[in-house]
């Protein structure tokens, strides 16, 4: 099989890859919410299927549901950044307790080729390659693409973590 790389650019826009999350409320709902707003500044989105995941967190807390996406973008990093904040606010989301439970959480995987350690912004998103509920849905939908930085697939990334099953939603 031929290992795709990411295109940058297409009509300008960078390939994004985003996380989904979200463990108060009715998290599908803010999945489609999050989904709608999205739709009106990405192209091309596609959203892997929701998997059910325990938390990880030293707090007592509901499991999660989580899932990716991935689109092309026409918007800047930062501007992609403080629109997905913004949704996140529109459902409840107080930036609180590091590791507490929340309605939904939108995580910046990736932007086309970016490399970026600025506390305000990390690309690619740090613990990427260390979390199966963020590598799997990633996996069902772009299995052989190459990560930025990391120098793998989607799917050498989640063959180098520990088995677990995530229970689709």
């Amino acid at each position: 099989m031929t290992k795709k790389r990411i295109s940058t650019t297409t009509r300008n826009d960078s390939f994004v890859a985003l996380a989904l999350g979200g463990n108060l409320g009715p998290v599908e709902e803010h999945f489609d919410r999050a989904l709608g707003v999205l739709g009106a500044h990405l192209s091309e989105i596609r959203m892997a299927p929701i998997y059910r995941t325990p938390a990880i967190s030293p707090i007592p807390q509901p499991d999660y549901l989580n899932s990716a996406l991935v689109a092309r973008s026409p918007l800047d990093a930062e501007s992609l950044l403080a629109l997905c904040q913004a949704i996140e606010r529109s459902v409840g989301r107080s930036r609180g307790e590091r590791w507490g439970p929340r309605p939904l959480d939108l995580d910046l995987l990736w932007f086309g080729e970016r490399i970026s350690t600025r506390p305000e912004i990390t690309l690619p998103h740090p613990r990427l390659a260390e979390r199966r509920f963020v590598l799997q849905p990633l996996a069902d939908l772009i299995p052989d693409v190459r990560v930025p930085l990391k120098g793998q697939t989607v799917r050498e990334l989640l063959a180098r973590l520990p088995p677990e099953v995530l229970e689709r939603v």
